[in-house]
């Protein structure tokens, strides 16, 4: 009860106005709370718009695009060797190298090397830009004393791709700041192996592109060989899982298993999710750099959850419910509600003194109060649909097997899932109830994106050893 949770945290009103304020302040927060029995319906719309984007002549119209990543197995803890990761997701980017020991059953990360991408780089030729990325890897295997060796790589490149094979991945377009020419529509793969080849003073090995959610589901998934979810829940959101071959429609083969990364951000892009989107939801949406775009991401991830608080606090404040009526420069400031406040507020109500203070807002300890349940209300929707999504992936796994129970384990990261006081603990009971049939646990990645990638050569290295070469036809493979 929302008014109980105020009351109990500020002394009683003989007036009875405090409860009036419960009340009303209530009538916008009640949208945010969805039931069981809601969060069970968005989790059968998921599964309907993850069967559509499985499907071969279906997937171009899918909210949820369930993109084939052509990773065929996770760790078995038989993997072992040398590996280099690269990460390139923004205006830095790392050189890792990775070293796998099976006898010690646990992966060393070696030496890493940031380097950065002036802004000349990030908008002049694709040629450029990977001539760059190239030199500070040459750099890299001077440094660690590698030259000499052709080392397999986990290719970890955040943006939008297409991937055609675990070793060719079709850039869909630049995000970020980049603007390199020549690269759209091309084969990210091929232009690092040709920078590479343009200088002849080193090679590579095999290479395996890597998305991070998948990153994350292989550096746990050595940890753990349960685990067969990947999910991120930082600024954005995401998850990829073992999803059965037969029903790739979009792939060629029937028998094993390959990794979906299924984009669920999107989830809701088609309207599907229009009856749960507050007002709140909807300005977001209308002023964000991308409206229409990543629904279901804008309700639950670190981007967005912050400006949803700041758009109910003005309005509670414009109805006279906060602060006296009066916002404050920065409450009437887009984006000034950093999404660390709510994580700061729910930890204790002397954080929400201090940041409705740094905010110039004048306020009293039921504002404070109320201040602290907009913060749990919107969090709380958050771990609770992001549980109806994780629920959704836990019953098809289960369902695909014929299984009457799944003991399965997500690999997670991301700031939200991480620093929030109780979005974990939230999402997982939320995820109980919605897969009750499911033994779900939870291992947060170490390094997703260095050891995760490591892992993902790794193994499609077995595969190249099995077949001969080809690191996507795995027809029995022992470590499925």
């Amino acid at each position: 009860n929302p008014c109980f949770s105020l009351s109990s945290r500020v002394q009683p009103d003989p007036s009875g106005s405090e409860t009036c304020v419960c009340l009303q302040v209530e009538k916008h927060l009640e949208p945010f709370r969805l039931s069981l029995e809601k969060l069970q319906d968005v989790s059968a719309r998921l599964r309907k718009d993850m069967l559509r984007g499985l499907g071969k002549h279906a997937h171009h119209r899918a909210a949820v695009k369930m993109l084939p990543t052509f990773v065929r197995a996770t760790p078995d803890g038989t993997e072992k060797g040398d590996f280099l990761a690269l990460d390139l997701g923004g205006t830095n980017f790392r050189v890792l190298h990775v070293r796998v020991l099976e006898e010690e059953q646990r992966v060393l990360k070696m030496d890493s090397q940031i380097c950065a991408i002036p802004q000349e780089i990030m908008l002049g030729t694709g040629e450029k830009l990977f001539d760059h990325i190239a030199a500070c890897l040459a750099e890299f295997l001077d440094s660690q004393k590698l030259r000499g060796q052709t080392l397999p790589l986990g290719f970890t490149f955040s943006f939008p791709c297409e991937q055609k094979e675990i070793d060719k991945s079709i850039l869909i377009r630049w995000t970020k700041g980049f603007n390199c020419s020549g690269v759209e529509g091309e084969d990210v793969v091929r232009l690092l192996k040709e920078a590479i080849h343009r200088r002849g003073d080193y090679d590579i090995g095999s290479v395996a592109m890597v998305n991070d959610t998948v990153g994350t589901m292989m550096s746990c998934g050595y940890r753990d060989q349960s685990c067969e979810i990947g999910m991120i829940i930082g600024t954005g959101t995401n998850a990829c899982y073992m999803e059965e071959m037969k029903n790739v429609k979009r792939v060629e083969g029937e028998d094993g298993r390959m990794c979906i990364n299924t984009e669920w951000g999107g989830f809701g892009d088609d309207g599907s999710l229009k009856d749960i989107l507050t007002e709140f939801d909807e300005e977001v949406d209308k002023t964000s750099i991308n409206p229409g775009v990543h629904t279901f991401e804008k309700m639950i991830s670190g981007m967005y959850l912050g400006e949803i608080v700041r758009l109910v606090l003005l309005k509670l404040t414009e109805e006279k419910l906060l602060f006296k009526g009066c916002p404050s420069e920065a409450l009437l400031t887009p984006g000034s509600f950093e999404t660390k406040f709510i994580s700061e507020i729910e930890d204790g109500l002397e954080n929400a003194k201090k940041i409705l203070t740094k905010l110039a807002l004048d306020w009293d300890l039921v504002d404070a109060c109320v201040a602290r349940l907009v913060c749990d209300t919107v969090s709380s929707r958050s771990a609770r649909l992001c549980a109806a999504a994780l629920a959704t992936i836990a019953n098809r796994i289960r369902t695909n097997r014929g299984l009457d129970h799944l003991k399965t384990t997500v690999g997670v990261d991301g700031t939200v899932y991480r620093k929030h006081p109780n979005f974990s603990d939230e999402l997982q009971a939320a995820v109980r109830l919605l897969a009750p049939k499911c033994d779900v646990s939870f291992l947060i990645s170490e390094d997703g994106s260095g050891k995760g990638a490591a892992m993902v050569t790794a193994v499609a290295h077995i595969c190249l050893d099995i077949n001969g070469g080809s690191m996507l036809t795995v027809p029995n493979p022992p470590y499925l």
